[in-house]
């Protein structure tokens, strides 16, 4: 069974969850390259659609996500990639998770920790 990278513009959304909590950590987007360097390497990597390039995640911060068990749904156009998180956080805001902030009535509340300072991982360069 292949993967369907025909229905997004040649790419699949990538759901990234904490193989130990269940926790949603992020979600990007992989092409076929990435999809080949993620399972040659063991490490998620991405197609970043605004810098047009492969990217592994952690390769300037060092967190890496490291895969565990990856699966696909029925039309086989979305994966879901299960991992252990190398860090303290995979969001580039210093958070655990990209999803932390909650929807309380009409607002959006931060409600995570911020885990890391980005400055000191990205340089400003976020």
């Amino acid at each position: 069974m292949n993967l369907d990278f025909s229905k997004f513009d040649g790419l699949l959304p990538a759901v990234v969850q904490d193989a130990t909590s269940g926790r949603v950590l992020m979600v990007g987007f992989m092409n076929d390259e990435a999809w080949r360097k993620t399972r040659e390497t063991g490490f998620v990597t991405f197609y970043s659609r605004s810098r047009n390039k492969l990217w592994m995640k952690g390769e300037s911060s060092g967190h890496r996500l490291v895969v565990k068990e990856i699966f696909t749904d029925c039309d086989v156009d979305t994966l879901v990639i299960k991992v252990d998180a190398l860090g303290p956080g995979v969001c580039h805001e210093g958070y655990e998770s990209c999803f932390f902030r909650k929807l309380e009535g009409n607002d959006w509340v931060v409600t995570d920790k911020q885990m890391y300072d980005p400055n000191a991982v990205y340089g400003g360069k976020q």
